[in-house]
């Protein structure tokens, strides 16, 4: 049997009984063409700088919005989420933090790896399939696609959140040249609440759905690479590496997020006794040891040291 036998609805089954089975807890799929929508939002937000010091934001704008320029005769864009809600919270309150998806082995890695796997296997099953996929290494305006797909609905502080699963999970994607049965979107199920915008430290989502980007702690832990401008001094709320506010308080993660189960997304033992006395004596031996395979080495530990201290106060 070739993919030329069976019906769009076929393989798209067949694809995420695979994803499935790969731990991937959604798979929703858009046909392939151009962000029509999403075009002046796009520019807008670049016009505006809400991408701070994210020049790489401004590049391959016609590929961002149109995956078809991306990856060669590619006919569907699928949107998989994989959970990465923690079983407990490991940092005591009070203390120096990280973000929950950094807690274990890079999402990269483990993600990209899955989604090999699922490729191929999803050949074995159809038959020849060219396309790519993807985990955060290409201009793909991934939360459009899964709005678009129903893989969640995008929330006020701009993350995609699922009625049933909350906003914990990962988002990647593959870009395949082959007819699947396209998906619907989802209501929006924010309403008045505005949880995530009232809690935000530093004024990041500054309006319903509009996030910027040069204020959120994320940015300022992981992607500025000088100095933290002195104005959020005192605002970190103990953050040195990403930050969950905005989703540690949004309703639907507190009712719906539950405990992963991928054993390499588990934190080292040693992370749970770290105190702030252990992140001021922290040497390039503990954090190559602790993060040599985690997320956190995209800070390096010069960048790790610079958020210890901003958030001690070197910053005020």
């Amino acid at each position: 049997m070739t993919k030329a036998d069976l019906q769009a609805s076929e393989r798209s089954r067949i694809l995420k009984d695979l994803a499935s089975k790969h731990g991937f807890s959604s798979c929703m799929v858009s046909s392939a063409g151009f962000l029509e929508e999403e075009a002046p939002r796009l520019e807008n937000w670049l016009k505006n700088g809400r991408h701070g010091k994210m020049a790489y934001m401004e590049n391959h704008f016609d590929k961002r919005l149109n995956p078809t320029k991306l990856v060669k005769g590619c006919r569907s864009v699928v949107s998989l989420v994989f959970n990465y809600f923690p079983e407990k919270e490991i940092f005591a309150e009070g203390e120096l933090r990280i973000s929950k998806y950094a807690y274990g082995e890079d999402y990269h890695f483990v993600l990209k790896d899955k989604l090999r796997i699922l490729l191929e296997e999803f050949r074995t099953e159809i038959g020849d399939v060219g396309g790519r996929v993807f985990v955060d290494s290409a201009p793909i305006l991934e939360k459009a696609w899964a709005a678009k797909n129903g893989t969640g609905w995008l929330g006020k502080n701009g993350n995609i959140i699922h009625p049933k699963k909350g906003s914990f999970f990962f988002l990647c994607e593959m870009l395949i040249d082959v007819d699947l049965q396209e998906d619907s979107p989802m209501q929006d199920h924010c309403g008045s609440c505005t949880a995530c915008m009232d809690a935000c430290p530093t004024d990041a989502i500054f309006r319903p759905y509009e996030v910027d980007g040069s204020r959120c702690i994320s940015y300022l832990t992981i992607e500025l690479k000088e100095a933290i401008p002195t104005e959020f001094s005192g605002r970190m709320d103990n953050w040195i590496f990403g930050c969950d506010i905005c989703q540690d308080v949004c309703p639907w993660n507190k009712k719906f997020s539950i405990a992963h189960s991928e054993t390499r997304f588990l934190p080292d033992s040693r992370l749970s006794n770290f105190n702030r006395k252990e992140w001021r004596e922290l040497t390039t031996e503990v954090f190559g040891s602790l993060f040599g395979k985690s997320a956190i080495s995209r800070t390096g530990f010069s960048g790790l040291s610079r958020n210890i201290l901003f958030s001690e106060g070197a910053g005020q």
